[in-house]
């Protein structure tokens, strides 16, 4: 989750034991290829023991798959892990016939990589006889799209981000309970109005620095940096050269307005910044105990709070509010999002793949898939769901979060993108602490990027 993250689960905990991930990978048995007559589902299952939500919807596609095929048997292979042993483990699978599943669940964060390496099979072919395929948004497709052109996956729904805001807080420093910040300066003065006036709360949430992972980088570094500029090109990665940019005015100015908020003391405190479980202690313990004036976070936070979640926070509809984020200056389009997502994808030495992809279908009814979006607190990619007035009233917040997918940008997931992430991740940090400064953690950034690009950089 990554950020996630861009995955359906973002709040897990980051450590799990290395015991653990083996057992998982033992569970897979003896491989896709032993049975024509049965599907083998690889997922990620949460570590949090309370959140079931991935493990009930599947229970009952394999249900409806039964009963629709019979003689067919689906087999689920979850695997209980982190992110980062979750994709570690899934290449583990997906290197051997013996141990790779049918159908396997890939974040769009990693899947060119395993494009790259061979792990995938294209689905075009599939998908071409699949009348379904063209109620899937564009920007949704082109996330499960390889280099050379071809589509590996089938999204499951997608994500957006944009801010919370704790209106009682926001009542108390005087703001509005309608706020909608127009530039990056409104955010700054609304947080600079908290500290002032409401002392005892963290004014506003960005996540930064290596610890946080995926999430420093897509949650506030991206958000921040897609907002600069005229919006008219990709300022991360230029499609035209196949190259990295580096040494950008926006990349500069992104970072200095993550200085700005700890230098200011305006953010967590470093230690709270920089703990590995900061998404946890965002959503479980600041925001739904009024700690926390802004948060710059995604659209499945609710997710934390449903019943049976641990977190239980029925009323906070009623007490956060929600503001897109807004672009630099407030140059069109006015707001900014980023979105990320997972999907469904059949290995390259999966035995059943045809009846994979009838899975797949099964999944992706118009009816599965929007119980899968409101189960998940997930943004729907395919348009006759995002139009239909019950998915819009299903759960506070999903009309909002959705009408931002017209304004979204998905990350430039090419192979080299996870150590470009970590390099912003590590800029983000020494601005954060203060051990670099701007300019010295952009050029930090600049040597880095040539290192995990092979030097395939371009300078704007």
């Amino acid at each position: 989750m990554p950020v996630r993250p861009t995955a359906a689960f973002p709040l897990l905990p980051v450590l799990l034991t290395t015991a653990l991930a083996a057992t998982a990978l033992t569970a897979c048995g003896s491989g896709s290829g032993s049975s024509p007559d049965t599907v083998k589902v690889s997922f990620k299952q949460s570590t949090d023991n309370s959140i079931k939500v991935m493990d009930g919807y599947l229970a009952d596609i394999k249900k409806q798959f039964e009963k629709k095929y019979p003689g067919k048997k689906v087999e689920l292979i979850p695997i209980k892990a982190p992110d980062s042993e979750y994709y570690t483990k899934v290449q583990q699978m997906l290197r051997s016939p013996k141990t790779a599943p049918d159908l396997v669940y890939e974040d769009t964060f990693l899947i060119n990589s395993d494009i790259t390496s061979g792990y995938l099979k294209p689905l075009d072919p599939y998908l071409a006889k699949w009348p379904d395929w063209k109620q899937f948004i564009d920007t949704a497709k082109n996330a499960a799209k390889g280099e050379d052109g071809k589509t590996y996956g089938v999204p499951d729904g997608t994500d957006t981000r944009g801010l919370w805001f704790d209106k009682g807080i926001f009542r108390k420093a005087g703001l509005p309970a309608t706020w909608q910040p127009k530039n990056w300066d409104d955010v700054l003065s609304a947080a600079r109005a908290i500290k002032k006036k409401v002392p005892g709360v963290t004014p506003i949430n960005l996540y930064t620095g290596k610890p946080a992972g995926e999430a420093a980088t897509m949650q506030t570094f991206e958000m921040l940096l897609y907002g600069t500029g005229d919006g008219t090109a990709d300022p991360l990665y230029d499609r035209a050269s196949k190259k990295w940019i580096a040494g950008s005015q926006g990349f500069k100015d992104a970072l200095s307005f993550v200085h700005t908020v700890y230098r200011e003391k305006l953010g967590p405190d470093i230690s709270t910044a920089l703990d590995p479980n900061i998404q946890t202690i965002v959503a479980g313990d600041l925001l739904p105990k009024g700690k926390l004036g802004i948060a710059l976070d995604g659209s499945w936070l609710p997710q934390a709070w449903l019943k049976g979640s641990g977190h239980e926070w029925p009323q906070w509809s009623s007490e956060l509010g929600l503001a897109s984020m807004p672009t630099q200056h407030g140059q069109a389009p006015g707001k900014v999002s980023m979105s990320g997502g997972w999907t469904w994808a059949v290995p390259a030495k999966a035995g059943n793949p045809d009846l994979a992809f009838d899975f797949i279908k099964m999944m992706q009814t118009k009816a599965n898939a929007e119980k899968w979006y409101i189960a998940n607190s997930g943004i729907a990619v395919r348009k006759d769901v995002a139009s239909d007035p019950a998915y819009a009233k299903a759960q506070p917040g999903i009309k909002f979060f959705t009408d931002l997918v017209a304004s979204t940008h998905y990350r430039p997931a090419y192979p080299a993108y996870p150590k470009v992430s970590t390099a912003i991740q590590e800029a983000m940090e020494g601005v954060t602490t203060g051990d670099a400064s701007v300019d010295k953690a952009a050029s930090g950034y600049d040597d880095a990027l040539k290192d995990a690009t092979d030097d395939q950089v371009v300078r704007k």
